[in-house]
């Protein structure tokens, strides 16, 4: 079996569980908030864990289903919510690097998926196997495959135009 020691994990899985939180944070402090309830959800877990699956591959499926859960809240609460148009607040981009512009491109482009797509190339861009992410997905590898290649033509056609 493998070590469940909630320390061990969280040291080998924090950059992961943090970039998986990055993508699907909208405001620039709710990466932390995110990584905290998927830390929390890990511990809550853990003793629930019953070996059928790697353990990093659990910890994927609690990231991403705490993070699709909290954007989904997120969205039904700004439904109900009156928006003040005149009142913006918007992040200065003269300190963004071409690293961070071209990250900047690629999130807002992924923000454009549906919640499946995104969830793959999250999956994805954490260079895990199409095995690994149809384990956690519950889809086939050949499915991954095929959404492989429609997810990075809708990415390229919609970072393409931003770049140039």
């Amino acid at each position: 079996m493998q070590d469940l020691n909630f320390g061990h994990l969280l040291k080998a899985n924090k950059e992961t569980i943090y970039r998986i939180c990055r993508i699907y944070a909208v405001s620039p402090i709710e990466p932390q908030d995110l990584f905290q309830e998927v830390t929390y959800q890990i511990w809550k877990s853990l003793k629930s864990f019953k070996g059928k699956s790697n353990i990093n591959t659990w910890i994927y499926r609690i990231a991403l289903n705490v993070c699709m859960s909290s954007k989904l809240k997120l969205e039904k609460k700004r439904e109900k919510t009156v928006r003040f148009d005149a009142i913006q607040f918007k992040a200065s981009n003269d300190s963004l690097n071409e690293e961070d512009e071209k990250y900047k491109f690629l999130k807002e482009c992924i923000t454009t998926l549906n919640e499946s797509d995104t969830s793959i190339i999250v999956l994805y861009l954490e260079e895990l196997s199409y095995k690994q992410i149809a384990e956690i997905t519950g889809l086939t590898e050949n499915h991954i495959a095929v959404k492989m290649k429609r997810i990075r033509k809708k990415l390229f056609d919609c970072i393409n135009p931003k770049l140039s």
